[in-house]
């Protein structure tokens, strides 16, 4: 096991990675106010990983309950929140009453987001199950929902109180959701790490095949360089928007295809190489550059060619974005490889030059 800090002050907490942690009640117990949880998973991964962690949980004396909600994007709602909170009042869950994600990013968006609501505030604990969510969204404290006009619009900064990473996990991942993961991870090299870029080149083989050491050394990374930029500006006021690349585009993409048509991952993937675009146009990235970056996301078995929107659907959506300030759309782009820029100084026609290339 592997185990590293997301360094906040008072509220700092650790992210173990490694395999067989769903069995080691020691590393949830301590984060624990009382010895009630509340375990909030999808119909897909119960019938996996429930039953494991429910007896991890009794064998410490813990009391466990569960609500099992439908898996999908497509359900990442109010309706869907609301089941949390039913389950919630119904068991009389107190404030020390502690909330549990296992499962991907939409699970844990949700349980997160239920965990900071609920009683206006209990404690929540991380498990993620597929590796985009244990490579990026279980870390950081972004909780939320999405709305028909926009992507994770409704939400609340809360950090959980440990990550738990267990890489076992990933062996009943399909194919297609462990390819959307590893569109986080190359997004870290593409942004912070160009040697970390050029590990990835070299081994997505063995990443696509879960080769142990292969996959612990990327979740290791991604979390590694996530807690960093976190650790600097929690909020999103400056550096951590960063993290952003491609979501632009990629947000609207998966708003403008419908919730769950496009898996976040794959949007994200189509979404850098739109910004490696961008910053080619701009004269920071060469013609090489944005081939390197297009291969790296074949390779990772991702599309590096956007559905055709239309202009007015891509500008309407992306209108939505969070980056937007003063009512201006504002761009994470490429200086060069490994080194990301926030910036609102594209021009129209540079970006319409974008939107309407040959898809």
């Amino acid at each position: 096991m592997q185990t590293l800090t997301v360094d906040l002050g008072d509220r700092s907490y650790p992210i173990h990675i490694g395999a067989g942690l769903l069995n080691q009640a020691e590393l949830i117990l301590p984060h624990l106010a009382q010895k009630r949880v509340m375990i909030v998973t999808n119909t897909t991964v119960a019938p996996l990983y429930l039953a494991r962690l429910t007896a991890t949980l009794e064998a410490g004396g813990v009391a466990a309950t569960q609500v099992i909600l439908p898996d999908g994007e497509a359900y990442k709602n109010w309706e869907t929140l609301n089941l949390i909170f039913d389950a919630l009042l119904t068991q009389r869950a107190e404030r020390k009453t502690t909330l549990i994600a296992l499962g991907g990013g939409v699970i844990g968006d949700m349980a997160g987001f239920a965990a900071a609501s609920y009683q206006r505030g209990v404690p929540f604990i991380q498990i993620p199950t597929t590796l985009l969510s244990q490579v990026d969204s279980s870390v950081g404290g972004k909780t939320g929902i999405n709305h028909p006009l926009g992507k994770n619009m409704i939400g609340a900064f809360y950090q959980p109180k440990v990550v738990l990473a267990d890489t076992d996990t990933l062996k009943t991942l399909p194919a297609r959701e462990l390819s959307a993961g590893l569109a986080e991870v190359i997004k870290y090299g593409l942004i912070w790490d160009v040697e970390f870029l050029s590990w990835l080149e070299a081994n997505m083989d063995k990443l696509r095949a879960l080769d142990p050491v292969a996959i612990t050394h990327a979740i290791h990374r991604s979390c590694e360089i996530k807690a960093q930029v976190v650790g600097q500006d929690e909020r999103e006021g400056g550096i951590r928007a960063i993290l952003n690349l491609g979501h632009t585009f990629g947000h609207a993409i998966e708003t403008g295809m419908g919730y769950g048509n496009w898996l976040h991952g794959e949007a994200v993937a189509a979404g850098m190489v739109m910004a490696a675009e961008t910053s080619r146009r701009l004269g920071w990235l060469s013609d090489a550059d944005v081939a390197r970056t297009r291969a790296l996301i074949r390779a990772a078995g991702l599309p590096d060619v956007a559905p055709d929107l239309g202009v007015d659907t891509w500008l309407e959506y992306m209108g939505h974005d969070k980056k937007v300030e003063g009512g201006k759309m504002r761009f994470v782009l490429l200086k060069k490889l490994g080194v990301a820029v926030i910036t609102g100084d594209v021009p129209a026609d540079v970006l319409t030059g974008v939107l309407t290339a040959p898809h």
